[in-house]
């Protein structure tokens, strides 16, 4: 007889928050960007973690520059453990810029993409354009996550810009609101150039949010995802993680890091 096959932690110490969710989740995603990382590595992010990672994107313009027999097994894999797979969003800029948007979704359809990235974090886009690449997306059978803000260095956020972006953006099929913060998590968005959270501004936009369970985050710091997860609780929506920090994110989402152990719930 398999003896391990028998081992169980108790619920209480695995989830001491009592609020984790198993998925396919609603709330509480993980998004993991990969900035090049090869097979063996991959699987083995997937084989320990990937009950644990809801969303991996091929960061920034990347996924041109891998052997596309590589790309394809890595996308297949990941949708073998149920971890859904998009490019990042600069990638679409290119081909917005490049006028190629439909070689673009032919390749990434072709390639097994489950879902795409769209923002204007590089380029200027009229609303009427980023509508267009929702839908577009949508039809292609893609699930679409939007991403607000801007990537030059000291960019912050326009709440009421914001505030109308995600609105309009979940009315035309969005499944979640990105805020930018690149994946050094400084000098842009809600964070300051020590990557320090701007408080006041974080409370007003989750204040004034209808729901702010279709937000993600990006908040590639421990530190930030720590406040992140103690103003906005263990199912707050993040993203950006790196692969070796998977689990240290999981860990602080259950209390158990002595960060969170005392702060399962959201502060009020």
């Amino acid at each position: 007889m398999d003896v391990t096959s028998q081992l169980e932690w108790h619920p209480q110490l695995r989830d001491p928050t009592g609020c984790r969710t198993f998925k396919p989740r609603s709330c509480g995603i993980t998004m993991v960007i990969d900035k090049g990382l090869g097979l063996h590595a991959f699987e083995d992010l997937l084989e320990t973690s990937a009950s644990y990672i809801d969303l991996l994107k091929i960061g920034f313009g990347t996924t041109p520059l891998y052997p596309v027999g590589l790309l394809k097994r890595k996308i297949e894999l990941a949708r073998e453990y149920q971890v859904a797979t998009m490019p990042g969003g600069t990638f679409l800029e290119v081909a917005v810029a490049q006028h190629t948007l439909t070689d673009f979704f032919d390749t990434i359809g072709r390639l097994g993409f489950t879902a795409v990235e769209v923002s204007d974090g590089t380029i200027e886009m009229d609303r009427s354009v980023r509508n267009s690449l929702i839908r577009r997306a949508r039809e292609a059978g893609l699930t679409v996550y939007t991403e607000y803000g801007k990537k030059l260095w000291g960019s912050v956020i326009n709440t009421e810009q914001l505030l109308e972006t995600v609105l309009l953006d979940l009315q035309h099929g969005a499944e979640l609101v990105t805020i930018e913060a690149r994946e050094s998590g400084e000098g842009v968005g809600i964070f300051d150039a020590d990557g320090e959270c701007r408080d006041e501004e974080l409370r007003s936009i989750l204040g004034q949010l209808p729901d702010p369970g279709r937000i993600l985050w990006e908040a590639p710091q421990k530190q930030q995802q720590i406040h992140l997860l103690k103003i906005a609780g263990c199912s707050v929506n993040l993203g950006n993680i790196a692969p070796q920090d998977v689990y240290s994110l999981e860990s602080l989402r259950r209390g158990l890091r002595s960060d969170t152990f005392l702060h399962p719930q959201p502060e009020r």
